[in-house]
């Protein structure tokens, strides 16, 4: 791996260093105590400019943040902020991707039953990450006199367009968590107007390549980022890690597609308001129509949302092709018809309104799918 210089000459090293013999940690250990003997093993010292990335994991054992894996799901929720998808899984399980207490979006909050020495535990992940690191970096600068180090704590994550899951910085002390390059030239002379490299992220990312999930390495010693380090003044008043969670204004994927199209129909996720409904599998491309179509029409049709709709009745044939509304006033029919619509859109099972009519006072709209003629 290499870092950029000041960007007047060539790239330089950086060293990723595994930490081993680390121990199994338990609640009250001395976290920095153990990452020092852990270097002093490995033949080095902490010098000016080092950062260390440890994983949450040990921070979370060592802080007593666990709970009996049978609370699994109640815990979850108690480290839930906001849902931003839920897919079911076989087996009656669910995943749930969601805003965590701790700050980032993250699968089941962060909470995690791996690597817990065996025991049947989940670990927690802290609610102040950058607290935990600012503790943790005052502990090794007073054991050291280091007055230039980094600290990060890392976790894991998937990301929305790629595969497979990668390291981040969950937490962070000491170090620029951010380059901003906006204003500055490419090196063909070009503007640069958007590059923001997220320098903690990546530390962690490569940080990872020697730590591993398998090989109980839980930190690693990082040199040559020295241009990123901080010194005390600036790194008492920079940015945590919580800094790189984008604020909601600027989130374009506040919602999965899937939620996004029910949270446009009022039935946000984890709202409750749609528990009867099905949730959608994980596997929904070998989903039958049929079973599209009910969960469409589960949170579409929802009478306590609107007056309106206590109006209208639904019809749905045992066996069919067809959905039809009735109700006494044309207008809340054709709301009910179009919230309909839109779900099984959302659904990938679009349909159309073959019929409609109104007569005696009755207004009466049947759909069915596009496909059908």
């Amino acid at each position: 791996m290499s870092a950029p210089g000041d960007g007047t000459g060539p790239a330089h090293a950086v060293t990723v260093m595994p930490l081993h013999g680390i121990p199994e940690v338990r609640e009250g250990d001395d976290l920095a105590a153990l990452l020092l003997a852990a270097t002093q093993r490995a033949g080095l010292h902490l010098t000016d400019g080092d950062v260390l990335a440890v994983s949450s994991k040990i921070a979370s054992k060592a802080m007593g943040l666990v709970a009996p894996l049978a609370q699994r799901d109640a815990v979850i929720d108690t480290e839930t902020v906001s849902i931003v998808a839920e897919r079911a899984l076989p087996g009656g399980r669910v995943t749930r991707i969601v805003h965590a207490a701790a700050g980032p979006v993250m699968a089941a909050a962060g909470v995690d039953a791996s690597n817990t020495g065996g025991r049947e535990i989940v670990l927690l992940l802290p609610r102040d990450p950058d607290a935990v690191c600012r503790a943790l970096h005052a502990r090794l600068v007073a054991a050291t006199g280091v007055t230039r180090l980094g600290v990060l704590l890392t976790d894991t994550a998937g990301r929305p367009w790629r595969i497979g899951q990668t390291d981040f910085a969950l937490g962070s002390h000491g170090l620029a968590v951010v380059e901003d390059l906006r204003g500055g030239v490419d090196a063909d002379g070009r503007a640069l107007l958007v590059t923001t490299r997220v320098v903690a992220d990546e530390v962690a990312a490569a940080a990872d390549l020697v730590k591993g999930k398998t090989s109980a390495v839980p930190a690693a010693l990082l040199r040559g980022l020295g241009e990123h380090v901080l010194g005390p003044a600036e790194a008492a008043t920079a940015p945590g890690a919580r800094s790189l969670v984008r604020p909601p204004e600027e989130d374009w994927f506040a919602f999965g597609s899937h939620e996004a199209v029910l949270a446009a129909l009022g039935v946000p996720p984890g709202s409750g308001l749609n528990a009867a409904t099905p949730l959608r599998p994980a596997g929904h491309g070998i989903e039958a129509a049929e079973a599209r179509i009910r969960r469409a029409i589960g949170p579409a049709f929802l009478p306590q949302l609107d007056p309106w709709q206590a109006g209208v009745e639904l019809h749905v044939p045992e066996r069919g092709d067809w959905i039809e509304f009735t109700g006494g006033d044309p207008f809340a029919v054709g709301l009910v018809t179009a919230r309909v619509l839109v779900a099984l859109a959302g659904e990938g099972v679009p349909h159309r309104i073959a019929s409609q009519e109104t007569t005696a006072g009755q207004c009466r709209v049947r759909l069915v799918p596009r496909s059908v003629d």
